[in-house]
C-alpha cells in the first residue's frame, strides 16, 4: 500500500544541531521536503549545553553554504568571518535563525525512539526496500507518534552518551556511586555555583584532547583569579607524555586548536596542574572525608581529589536503530566504508579523506548517519566535514549521483602524531613504530621540556612538532 506513495514522503532528519539543520537545508534546496525531530526544547540543544566554551574554528567554518543562502532572505548577515563563536554564540547567531527559517518543519521535544521498515523488522526480507521507514516519536507532551519517510538523516550527534571514566571503557567500579563528584562536561566556570563546586579544590581532569585542554586550561585561570586560590588540577592520561601530547600548538593549522594545547602546557608548566602518566582508572572509591580517591589498573591509589572531570570522548547512541540493518566497524562504530579513514588506530598526521554518500550507507538503503555520529568513537570531528556529508547525501536522494560524488574537502592538520590507539600503546611500541615515544606511567610536574626531549620528538617523525 505504501509502494507508489514512498517518494513523496519527506526525509526524516533527527537532531536540529549544526549538521542536522545543514541537511534540512540542502533538502529544501533540492526540493525534497525535511522533517527534522529534536529531543531538546530548541534547536541546538546540544550546543548550548557547552554556550560556555569558544569553537576553534571561525564562523567561515561553520556556516553551512547552502544554510547561508537559505538564511540570507530573512537579512541575516555572518558574524565576522574570521572570528570565533562560542557555542552559545553558533547557537544564537546561527542555529536558531535557521531553524526559524525552516519553520514547521523542525520539531522541538520530539524524541526518536524506534526506525524501521513499515511491516517489516530487521529479519524480513520481502518487499523490504519497497516499504517507507517508520519513525516513532515520543513527544514532550506525552504524546506518540509515527512518522513515514522515503529516507532517514541521523545527525543526532553523540552528545548525550559520553565515555565513562574507566579504562576498559565500561564506568569504573564505583564511577555510578560517586556521581555527586563526577562531571563529563567541561565546567562553566562564569556560573557561580559552577565555580564555587572548583575553586580552591583539587580537581582530577580524565582524557587527553580539546576539552580535557580546555578545562585545564580554565581551572589555571580560576587558580590565578582572586576567588581561586588554591585551585589545582591533576591531569590523568592513560598515556605518557611525547611531543605530541598538546597537539600541534603553531603548527595546527587552526590557530585555535594549536592554542588549546599551549593553553593546557601552560597550566601543568606553571604549576596549576600535575599530570599522571599511564594511568587507566579501574575503580572510583572514597576516602573517610568522603573525598574521591582514583585507583589505577596497576594497583596505584592516586592522591585524593575533590572532583573529578571525566573527557574521555563521546559513543553513538545506536539504540534506536536496532530493527535497521546497519554496516558499522566492530572498533569505532563508524558506517565500515568511513571507519578506515578515520581510524585513530591507523592515522597519524594529515587531512581526513574526502568523503560523502557512498561512505555513510549502509546496507538498509536510504539510512545515513551523519555529523559527529558518523565518527562513532573517533575524535576529531569538524562540523565542514558534516556539511559536506550532507551535501552529498542530499544530491544523491534527489538522484543527482554525479554531484553527490562529487565530495571535495579538505581539512586542517592538527600537526599531532599519532590517534588515539597509538597513544595509548606501550611505549616500546610507539619506538618501534616509528612513532613518539612516551616515558613510563609517573607522576610528574611538568616545566620546560628538555632540548632532548624536544630533538626526540623531532626525530621520531612527529609531523609538525
Amino acid at each position: 500500500m505504501y509502494e507508489s506513495a514512498t517518494a513523496e514522503l519527506p526525509v526524516v532528519v533527527v537532531g536540529a544541531g549544526p549538521v542536522g539543520l545543514a541537511a534540512a537545508a540542502h533538502l529544501v534546496d533540492r526540493g525534497i521536503e525535511p522533517v527534522v525531530l529534536e529531543a531538546g526544547p530548541t534547536a541546538g540543544a546540544a550546543v548550548r549545553a557547552w554556550s560556555h566554551v569558544r569553537l576553534f574554528s571561525t564562523w567561515a567554518e561553520v556556516v553551512d553554504p547552502v544554510a547561508e543562502k537559505l538564511l540570507a532572505p530573512t537579512g541575516w548577515v555572518r558574524p565576522d568571518p574570521a572570528s570565533y563563536p562560542s557555542g552559545g554564540d553558533w547557537a544564537d547567531r546561527y542555529l536558531r535563525p535557521l531553524a526559524d527559517v525552516l519553520g514547521d518543519r523542525v520539531r522541538l521535544g520530539a524524541t526518536v525512539t524506534g526506525v524501521s521498515r513499515a511491516g517489516r523488522d530487521r529479519v524480513v526480507d520481502a518487499g523490504r526496500e519497497r516499504q517507507p521507514f517508520v519513525v516513532h516519536v515520543a513527544h514532550a507532551d506525552g504524546r506518540e507518534e509515527r512518522v513515514l519517510a522515503r529516507a532517514v538523516i541521523d545527525a543526532s550527534g553523540t552528545w548525550a552518551a559520553p565515555s565513562p571514566a574507566g579504562g576498559s571503557g565500561l564506568p569504573a567500579l564505583g564511577e555510578r556511586a560517586a556521581a555527586d563528584r563526577i562531571s563529563y562536561r567541561v565546567p562553566d566556570l562564569e556560573d557561580p555555583a559552577v565555580r564555587a563546586r572548583y575553586a580552591g579544590r583539587r580537581t582530577a581532569v580524565i582524557g587527553s584532547g580539546a576539552s580535557a585542554f580546555t578545562a585545564l586550561a580554565y581551572l589555571a585561570g580560576l587558580a590565578k583569579s582572586d576567588d581561586g586560590a588554591g585551585t589545582k588540577g591533576v591531569w590523568v592520561l592513560r598515556r605518557g607524555i611525547s611531543g605530541s601530547t598538546f597537539g600541534g600548538g603553531t603548527a595546527d593549522q587552526l590557530p585555535a586548536r594549536g592554542a588549546l594545547g599551549l593553553a593546557a602546557k601552560a597550566a601543568v608548566d606553571e604549576g596549576h596542574a600535575d599530570a599522571v602518566t599511564g594511568f587507566r582508572t579501574e575503580a572510583v572509591e572514597r576516602d573517610a572525608g568522603g573525598r574521591v580517591v582514583l585507583v589505577g589498573e596497576d594497583g596505584r591509589r592516586l592522591d585524593a581529589v575533590d572532583e573529578v572531570i571525566v573527557l574521555t570522548g563521546f559513543r553513538p547512541d545506536l539504540s534506536f536503530l536496532g530493527e535497521l540493518r546497519l554496516a558499522l566497524d566492530d572498533r569505532l562504530q563508524a558506517p565500515t566504508a568511513l571507519a578506515p579513514l578515520i581510524d585513530p588506530n591507523q592515522h597519524s598526521c594529515g587531512t581526513v579523506y574526502p568523503h560523502g554518500h557512498r561512505e555513510l550507507a549502509h546496507p538498509e538503503q536510504g539510512v545515513y548517519l551523519a555529523g559527529m555520529k558518523s565518527y562513532g568513537r573517533a575524535p576529531t570531528f569538524l562540523a565542514m566535514t558534516g556539511y559536506e556529508q550532507v551535501r552529498s547525501v542530499a544530491a544523491a536522494l534527489a538522484g543527482d549521483t554525479e554531484s553527490a560524488d562529487r565530495v571535495e574537502l579538505t581539512l586542517p592538520e592538527t600537526g599531532v602524531c599519532g590517534g588515539a590507539g597509538l597513544f595509548d600503546a606501550p611505549a616500546r611500541d610507539e619506538a618501534d613504530s616509528g612513532g613518539c615515544c612516551a616515558p613510563a606511567p609517573q607522576l610528574v610536574q611538568l616545566g620546560a621540556p628538555a632540548p632532548a626531549r624536544e630533538e626526540q620528538a623531532a626525530d621520531g617523525g612527529c609531523c609538525g612538532s
